[in-house]
């Protein structure tokens, strides 16, 4: 698993019909991804609306998307509770005051001792308000099945600390395409970004420019991306990026309740920016 942690992961969303689960339209979006060159894909995550699924509809999504593609899967199986952490994760809110070093150490070290499958630590404190220090995870590198870093962070000089302390083996991703050239540049071996499930070529070339040491062109794609990124992140959010994903001919979709779609005016302005970066006519 540590050696195949590389390259562009879109964290897929989650379709839905009538607020259930669409399975068709799930297979339909891989189709499309499938001829992308991606290392894997990452399911559960904040863009897959993983507050919103019961467990069951997971383990289907799981199961689905194993049985239409051979490439790394990346399952987003944390909970509050420890004891479903490791449940989930063996089947597929935090304490903010509480949630310090020894804390940390503890929860992961005693996950990654209990699942079968290497563990990847997710720090996105723009969701938890919890920020996991450069020091705790430098320290759980030292564990055999801690396989990597998610970070979602935007600071790329935390990336070089890490990455400067950790073994080889265990590799950081970037968690936001804000910073994929960056964060390449500091050290990481690629990113789990929401841009790449409606950008994923171009996605795939920053990544693949930046292996060649063709830096211009790389940071001219990243600044094309830059406001399309925004746009389908801390702007418009999950309904955001499932509307892109209509626009550019996946299935989007609206997201499940209580989250709303977009509205009329937002759908305006999002097509508008799209268009600025060439990613429709």
């Amino acid at each position: 698993m540590k050696n195949h942690l590389y390259g562009i992961y879109p964290p897929l969303t989650t379709p839905f019909i009538e607020d259930e689960l669409s399975l068709e339209n799930l297979q339909k979006n891989l189709r499309r991804y499938e001829r992308k060159n991606f290392s894997g894909y990452v399911l559960f995550g904040s863009n897959g609306e993983s507050a919103f699924l019961t467990k069951n509809e997971k383990l289907q999504i799981v199961s689905n998307v194993r049985e239409h593609t051979k490439k790394t899967l990346i399952a987003g199986t944390g909970l509050d509770s420890i004891k479903e952490t490791i449940n989930l994760t063996n089947e597929a809110s935090f304490f903010k005051s509480e949630m310090k070093h020894h804390t940390f150490l503890n929860y992961y070290t005693k996950v990654a001792e209990s699942v079968m499958i290497p563990v990847i630590i997710y720090n996105v404190p723009k969701f938890t308000n919890v920020n996991i220090e450069p020091d705790t995870i430098i320290k759980l590198a030292e564990h055999p099945n801690i396989a990597g870093l998610k970070d979602s962070t935007e600071n790329p000089s935390r990336i070089s600390e890490i990455v400067a302390n950790v073994p080889e083996s265990f590799k950081v991703i970037v968690g936001t395409a804000s910073i994929l050239y960056s964060g390449l540049s500091s050290g990481a071996v690629g990113g789990i970004l929401a841009l790449a499930n409606i950008a994923p070529d171009e996605c795939i070339q920053i990544y693949n420019l930046m292996r060649e040491k063709n830096f211009e062109r790389a940071l001219e794609i990243q600044n094309r991306m830059i406001p399309v990124n925004k746009a389908v992140t801390a702007k418009f959010g999950v309904a955001g990026l499932k509307a892109a994903m209509d626009m550019m001919g996946y299935f989007g979709g609206s997201p499940r309740l209580p989250l709303e779609p977009l509205n009329e005016a937002q759908l305006i302005e999002l097509k508008m920016i799209l268009k600025k970066a060439s990613l429709i006519e």
